[in-house]
């Protein structure tokens, strides 16, 4: 995608209330599920690796994470829509198509820039929900104002201190910051646990344990403070009453607006 902020300044629309279905018919569907859960669990806890490394920035841990995102959604869109994704989705924004997949296209491609832009600017909130279902799983593409939740670990950047500090603070807030960013860290080895637990494999486990998961996290920045969040969502069991066969946009459903109170990103929901 590199590039496309030349053309490109987002369609908040695509994403607003929406979420990608994406069926789970058989056994070899729900391994590459468990698949890519796993990889995010391994991601977050790459990057807790690197926020308990003194010698690396919270910056460059930050923007691994995003890279990451990024090239998720990317993946995704060459597997839905082909190696024309780009297109497909400007030619969805520009209104010369109206078709499913135009639509899945004009979300992962906005998802994927925005998680671009939110690696290096301050006061936008990443917040997907992911849930999951006997025959089915979702994927919620939030951002939102601001920088944290109500339920979220903060931790401190000394690098992207504006503040000038005689020694004797100076030195105090640098420990102060380590710390936080070490308690940073075992929050997110934690949360990367409940990734595990949330959606297990599917040749370890019974139907019954596994057809229903659910997470909703979050991360952000403002200034030299990081915010990262991960709680377990229960699905609704009632959300869907019939299968599908291809991905499709649906709702965004109960569950994304019962977390969006419970964490107050109601009101700062970019729309």
């Amino acid at each position: 995608m590199d590039g496309t902020q030349d053309r490109f300044n987002g369609n908040t629309r695509v994403l607003h209330q929406r979420a990608v279905r994406i069926p789970l018919p058989d056994r070899e569907a729900e391994r590459v599920f468990h698949e890519n859960m796993l990889n995010v669990a391994v991601a977050r806890e790459r990057k807790a690796d690197l926020l308990a490394d003194p010698t690396v920035s919270v910056l460059d841990a930050y923007e691994i994470q995003f890279d990451h995102i990024a090239e998720s959604f990317e993946r995704r869109l060459r597997r839905t829509v082909g190696d024309d994704y780009e297109e497909v989705a400007m030619a969805y924004n520009r209104g010369e198509r109206d078709d499913q997949i135009g639509a899945l296209a004009a979300y992962y491609f906005e998802g994927a820039w925005r998680a671009q832009q939110q690696a290096t600017i301050t006061d936008m909130l990443y917040a997907p929900l992911i849930l999951r279902y006997p025959d089915s799983f979702t994927t919620n593409i939030r951002f939102a104002s601001g920088y944290t939740t109500t339920e979220s670990v903060r931790y401190e950047s000394p690098a992207h201190c504006s503040e000038e500090l005689d020694d004797e603070h100076t030195e105090t807030y640098y420990e102060e910051s380590l710390y936080s960013q070490q308690q940073a860290a075992d929050y997110l080895r934690e949360s990367a646990a409940i990734i595990r637990e949330e959606f297990p494999d599917p040749d370890d486990t019974s139907f019954e344990e596994r057809k229903y998961g659910g997470i909703v996290s979050a991360s952000g920045r403002r200034g030299s403070v990081f915010s990262a969040m991960l709680e377990r969502v229960e699905p609704d069991p009632d959300r869907f009453a019939e299968s599908i066969s291809e991905p499709t946009l649906v709702e965004a459903g109960p569950e994304a607006r019962r977390t969006e109170r419970t964490f107050r990103l109601e009101s700062d929901v970019i729309h």
